[in-house]
């Protein structure tokens, strides 16, 4: 495949020096909950950028390049984000596609593959490089229910293949079944986890045993609470048990009122978040405790995020750009520990 191209060597090496720095600054919500603040830098501005507002679906392949979905503003297609930036999959068959959630995977004969989730058409597409050389030109519905809500985002167990599937509708006043949690196992067979409120950012620890989901609740047509739920995993069987609040974000920052949208985790089992409306991602540990935000300065609404580049240390956040809405802005920031997916995509095929 064509080679990762990152930022300037010097953007790097300033953003490594400010994330290693000891200095604390206060955090938006103010004094009472003082952790370090780092700044992001833009990648595709409102001026260079191929995507349009929609951009979502934020993935790393096995040699760390960075995708999207909403490029050339097409809810059916999905584009690799470089200098160059390029078309990667659209989808014809269905004229009404709207792809949402993305994630890479290496299938048990080697062959590197996508999935794409349609959440209109309440599936999941596959889209395969069966010739190993960069070129995806196979495609196929991979699971489908029309039970399904959407699906909104994906997250996947890398050693089984098993993908988690969330997804949500939006109401004034939010009640459990707004919100679902789906498995499909390697062979595409769908199954229904549970009703949430609305379920959003999802993903899985390291070691695959404990799966993250998001939950927000909507009341008199206001957000009123934001929190990520964490169960057990059996990455193997797919099930989930013991569920527990990881984050309450009203309580832990005083910003229940903006949207957890997509999370990731790097290899030490951090989760990075991303705060819809609030123009930055959350790093937090597994224990649930805030250990840092990142600032955006292209992007208010911050949709997804993927740990990628070359070591998959490049944090790459995407949403609409402030300086033009009906465009999809990227930003990027260098992190100490590269990324769960990158790693798991190096130990395949």
């Amino acid at each position: 495949m064509k080679t990762f191209i990152p930022t300037s060597a010097s953007a790097l090496l300033l953003a490594l020096s400010s994330f290693s720095s000891n200095s604390v600054c206060a955090s938006p919500e103010g004094a009472h909950s003082r952790v370090p603040v780092y700044y992001a830098k833009p990648y595709l501005t409102a001026t260079t950028t191929m995507f349009g507002a929609l951009i979502e679906g934020a993935a790393v392949d096995k040699s760390g390049n960075f995708y999207a979905i909403h490029f050339n503003s097409t809810k059916s297609a999905a584009g690799r984000a470089f200098d160059k930036q390029s078309l990667f999959y659209l989808d014809k068959a269905y004229k009404d596609a709207w792809f949402n959630g993305m994630r890479f995977n290496i299938g048990q004969d080697g062959v590197q593959e996508a999935y794409l989730g349609d959440l209109t058409n309440h599936r999941v597409v596959r889209v395969r490089d069966p010739g190993n050389k960069g070129s995806f030109g196979y495609s196929e519905t991979f699971c489908q229910s029309p039970g399904m809500l959407q699906p909104n985002d994906l997250a996947i167990a890398h050693s089984t293949g098993r993908l988690f599937l969330s997804g949500m509708r939006f109401k004034a006043n939010s009640v459990v079944g707004d919100g679902d949690l789906w498995t499909c196992d390697s062979n595409g067979v769908a199954t229904k986890l549970g009703a949430f409120h609305r379920t959003n950012g999802i993903e899985v620890s390291p070691d695959e045993k404990t799966l993250y989901v998001s939950e927000s609740i909507n009341k008199g047509d206001k957000v009123v609470s934001n929190v990520i739920h964490a169960f057990d995993l059996d990455a193997d069987k797919g099930t989930i048990k013991n569920k527990r609040k990881l984050v309450d974000f009203g309580q832990l920052d005083g910003s229940g009122a903006n949207d957890v949208d997509g999370m990731r985790t790097d290899e030490q089992g951090n989760l990075y978040v991303a705060r819809w409306g609030a123009g930055r991602i959350a790093k937090v540990s597994p224990a649930g405790k805030l250990l840092a935000y990142i600032k955006l300065p292209s992007i208010a609404e911050v949709t997804n995020l993927e740990l990628a580049g070359p070591n998959g240390k490049d944090l790459f956040a995407v949403g609409a750009c402030k300086a033009d809405p009906s465009k999809g802005c990227v930003d990027t920031y260098s992190v100490p520990v590269g990324g769960r997916a990158f790693k798991s995509l190096q130990t395949k095929g």
